[in-house]
């Protein structure tokens, strides 16, 4: 993913200034999906517009700008969408642990393998609680439902990983 494809989802879902744009990036985007600052997402709208794939539709008060998408920024996200991930480099800091995890004393592993249960489930908790602002039956589709589909991946990714480090700790002090 690239933070244009990110700025291109986000104008898609309708006009918005930079700021606006960067704040998205403080909340639950930035710290679930793709982290970006006010400092690289206006140099990014600057090239996006320059290319063609968003447009200036406004000038507010002390210059801000409002951005739209463009058919080009339309057309290029959805090749986006539609292509097979790119390779990317794999840094799961969770995975690298349980490769050395053979490293610790018994103690120490079962110690760090309840903390990333625990800190998962905590994680798990605080998106259910941004998946309950919408109510059931909610569209999951469109402005309304915006973000609700992610919400929903990473409460089940989180459970995945607590449910993995709960058989993982079960399975070590079985053994032990």
């Amino acid at each position: 993913m690239s933070l244009p494809h990110a700025l291109l989802g986000l104008l898609a879902v309708g006009p918005n200034t930079g700021y606006e744009l960067a704040k998205y990036f403080e909340g639950d985007l930035g710290r679930y999906a793709w982290q970006a600052g006010h400092t690289s997402v206006y140099p990014e709208l600057n090239r996006m517009a320059g290319s063609g794939l968003i447009e200036v539709t406004a000038l507010g008060p002390r210059g801000a700008k409002t951005y739209s998408v463009t058919d080009a920024g339309r057309t290029e996200l959805r090749r986006w969408m539609m292509a097979p991930p790119a390779d990317a480099k794999v840094r799961n800091e969770h995975v690298l642990r349980m490769f050395l995890i053979s490293a610790l004393p018994r103690e120490d592993a079962l110690s760090l393998l309840d903390r990333m249960a625990e800190s998962t489930d905590e994680s798990a908790a605080e998106l259910r609680k941004v998946r309950a602002e919408h109510p059931d039956g909610a569209p999951m589709h469109g402005a309304e439902g915006f973000g609700q589909l992610a919400a929903e991946f990473g409460v089940r990714q989180y459970e995945a990983v607590r449910d993995w480090a709960r058989w993982a700790a079960d399975r070590l002090r079985a053994e032990g």
